[in-house]
């Protein structure tokens, strides 16, 4: 296996690289470095207890998809033939073949899976992520913390029309609750990529998509964003 290991500018300069905390940058660097010539890695939590990170930085790491998880406990790096480029004579194919066939190469040379059933539910990878995200001190139960009154009425209001949001269209929300969202949140639109990406990966379901938003995502995507809402008045405005 090769000793060295290359980082494109192009990700580790990125907005979605840089907003996450100097602890999940460091945990994607290090297991970097440990990756198999493919960019495999067999025991992401041990390397993140090794270098003190907690189980956030992982979180993160899966749910912005820089890695991404398999049922065997096994994670890759998404971009890693964009990182690295191994010469054919130093080159030892992986051994984890059976997830190595499970993934295509994009136009851009990432990694994504073929069938996102094999996509390992993040509760459930290697010594189990909890099914919370704990970020800091603070535990965001993801099924409950909604008050009994904003559940009823969620439950009379479901009949109602819907319309799609995010990129994988996993997004539930009325007209008017997208409409609050735009109202209260400056970065309405992170907030259901968050939620997104992570019921893609996880078969998150809910009663209330706006609720799960209002309760939990919010609270997550600020703590997972070190520079917070400086800017939220600019972000309004491009936002519109």
């Amino acid at each position: 296996m090769a000793e060295r290991r290359m980082f494109a500018k192009t990700i580790i300069d990125s907005d979605a690289f840089l907003d996450m905390p100097h602890t999940t940058q460091l945990l994607y660097f290090h297991l970097s470095m440990r990756a198999d010539d493919d960019g495999f890695i067999n025991n992401p939590k041990n390397i993140m207890r090794m270098i003190g990170c907690k189980d956030d930085d992982l979180t993160i790491l899966l749910t912005k998809k820089f890695i991404l998880p398999f049922k065997s406990g096994v994670v890759v790096i998404k971009h890693w033939q964009i990182h690295n480029y191994i010469q054919k004579d130093r080159y030892h194919e992986t051994k984890y073949k059976e997830e190595k066939a499970m993934l295509k190469l994009d136009e851009n040379k990432a990694y994504t899976m073929l069938d996102t059933k094999c996509i390992q539910d993040v509760s459930k990878m290697d010594t189990q992520v909890r099914d919370r995200l704990e970020l800091g001190k603070d535990r965001l139960e993801l099924n409950n913390n909604i008050p009994a009154s904003e559940e009823k009425s969620s439950l009379a209001s479901a009949k109602a029309n819907k319309h799609k949001y995010g990129e994988y269209k996993n997004v539930l929300l009325k007209d008017e609750e997208l409409q609050r969202l735009k109202k209260d949140y400056s970065n309405w639109k992170e907030l259901i990529k968050y939620l997104d990406e992570y019921i893609e990966m996880k078969g998150y379901k809910a009663k209330s998509h706006y609720l799960c938003i209002k309760k939990w995502v919010v609270d997550v995507v600020k703590k997972s964003n070190p520079k917070g809402n400086i800017n939220s008045e600019k972000e309004a405005f491009l936002n519109g």
